[in-house]
């Protein structure tokens, strides 16, 4: 019964994961066979590449900044939500309508919106005297530009919540009344422990897809730099602008299928893997569910 499920996992999970460890040893271009060349690709990956530094530390910016809010932001339109008797049906749906929107839409229309020339948000602010910023044009507003994207998208996460406020016991919330607890208090000793697996969950997934920030980035470098796709010439288009959303997977993606280094890729690739596995392995340790060998 178990044969279908392990074939799998070896067919497309072992045996890619070991095939990606070989090539990160070799140079490869996909044209000729690997050619062995051992720890050259992660030499000149921590000391030599003049962009994964910056493309790390941009990915840093979404894992640290991106994932916590929209956390927040969709723990506290759960809570309210919770409290809404009225079409709260019809609310509900309104926060998870985005999330449906597919990635690529979403960041076309809000490059649009938020064009500094043409787009609504800034004729809006000229409406009222105000000079709006250049926001996908500008490397200090980008990463927000963004983040705001990631909040109006956190009809996902949001459900998540609500499902698990919703089945917080009501007996906690009023025993907690009766013996005088405020609602910062009921929060805090109620709410948080009895939410905190789906708040875990909902961390695990937000890092893990931090960690592979692709797709909204790379699309609003293209449309907000007049271009309509990132084939041709990926290395200068990617980032845009002045690399401040360039991130480490983007930059994956152009040392592999622009310059054709799968090799160096590959070298990539292993590196993210182990940061992701060590950002994961500390989650789980933070929430009490990883725990060592004899403790």
């Amino acid at each position: 019964m178990t044969g279908p499920a392990l074939i799998g996992l070896v067919v497309f999970f072992l045996y890619p994961l070991c095939a990606n460890l070989f090539y990160s040893f070799t140079n490869y271009d996909l044209a000729s066979p690997p050619k062995w060349i051992g720890l050259r690709n992660y030499t000149y990956l921590f000391t030599q590449d003049p962009r994964v530094g910056k493309a790390a530390l941009n990915t840093l910016w979404f894992v640290v900044i991106l994932v916590p809010v929209r956390m927040a932001c969709s723990l506290g339109i759960a809570l309210l939500l919770t409290r809404r008797k009225r079409a709260a049906g019809l609310w509900r749906t309104l926060f998870y309508l985005p999330a449906l929107v597919p990635p690529v839409a979403s960041v076309v229309g809000f490059v649009f919106l938020f064009n500094p020339g043409a787009g609504p948000v800034n004729t809006l602010l000229r409406t009222f005297g105000l000079k709006g910023p250049l926001w996908f044009n500008d490397p200090a507003l980008s990463k927000p530009s963004l983040l705001l994207l990631g909040v109006w998208m956190m009809g996902d996460i949001m459900v998540i919540f609500l499902a698990a406020l919703l089945d917080v016991p009501k007996d906690q919330y009023e025993a907690a009344e009766l013996d005088g607890a405020g609602s910062g208090s009921k929060f805090w000793y109620i709410t948080i422990p009895n939410i905190s697996p789906v708040v875990l969950f909902s961390a695990v997934t937000g890092v893990i897809a931090a960690l592979q920030y692709f797709t909204e980035a790379a699309v609003a470098s293209s449309v907000a730099n007049g271009k309509t796709g990132i084939d041709a010439g990926a290395d200068q288009l990617l980032g845009y602008p002045n690399d401040s959303l360039l991130t480490f997977t983007q930059w994956m993606y152009v040392q592999g299928f622009s310059s054709f280094q799968l090799g160096y890729a590959a070298a990539m690739a292993v590196v993210l893997f182990v940061i992701a596995a060590a950002v994961m392995a500390v989650l789980l340790r933070k929430a009490g569910l990883f725990r060592q060998k004899g403790a």
